[in-house]
C-alpha cells in the first residue's frame, strides 16, 4: 500500500502532469473523448459534452441519459447557470395537484421528465464550438468497437447478481 502525505495525497505513485488542458473524470475513456475534443478544436464545453455522452456509454452505472444535469460556465465575462432537473411532464396542470396537501414522496406523481440530453443541446448551442454530432463520435465507436469493462462497474455489477 502506498502511504498518504501531504506531498502525494492520492493512493497513486505518479504526480499527474498538466500542460493546457485537463478532463478529470471516473473514467479514463470518458476522459479520453474529452480531450479529443479539445485536440480537434474543440472548446471546455465541448469536451464536458463529449466526457458525459462517453460516460453514459462506460460508466453507466453512475450516471445516464436518464439523468439530470446542472452547469456553471464562465465565458469570460459572465458567469452562466444551467439546471436542467427533470421537469414535470407537459400534461400535468396545476388543478391536478390543488386538492393535495402536499406534494407526493412516491409513486407517478413524483417521476419527472429526465433533463441531461437538454442540458446537452443547451449547453451546445450557448457555448459549443464542435459539430453537436462531433460530441457522439467517441462514444458510438466505443459502442461498435467494444471496451474493457472497468474494475468498479464489473464490482457493481457483479453485486447485483449476487
Amino acid at each position: 500500500m502506498i502511504p498518504f502525505s501531504w506531498s502525494n495525497p492520492y493512493a497513486w505513485p505518479r504526480k499527474p502532469l498538466l500542460a493546457q488542458n485537463v478532463v478529470a473524470t471516473s473514467q479514463p475513456l470518458a476522459a479520453q473523448a474529452g480531450l479529443q475534443m479539445l485536440a480537434g478544436g474543440g472548446n471546455a464545453v465541448d469536451a464536458i459534452l463529449a466526457t458525459a455522452i462517453s460516460l453514459t456509454l462506460v460508466e453507466p452505472v453512475s450516471n445516464g441519459i436518464g439523468s439530470d444535469a446542472y452547469a456553471l460556465v464562465w465565458d469570460g465575462r459572465k458567469l452562466h447557470g444551467l439546471n436542467a432537473s427533470g421537469r414535470s411532464p407537459a400534461a400535468w396542470m396545476p388543478d391536478y395537484f390543488r386538492g393535495k396537501a402536499a406534494m407526493p414522496a412516491r409513486g407517478w406523481d413524483t417521476v419527472t421528465v429526465p433533463g441531461c440530453v437538454s442540458a446537452w443541446v443547451e449547453m451546445h448551442g450557448k457555448f459549443g464550438k464542435l459539430p453537436f454530432r462531433k460530441l457522439f463520435e467517441q462514444a458510438i465507436r466505443y459502442g461498435r468497437e467494444g471496451f474493457l469493462v472497468s474494475p468498479t462497474i464489473a464490482g457493481q455489477w457483479q453485486a447485483q447478481v449476487d
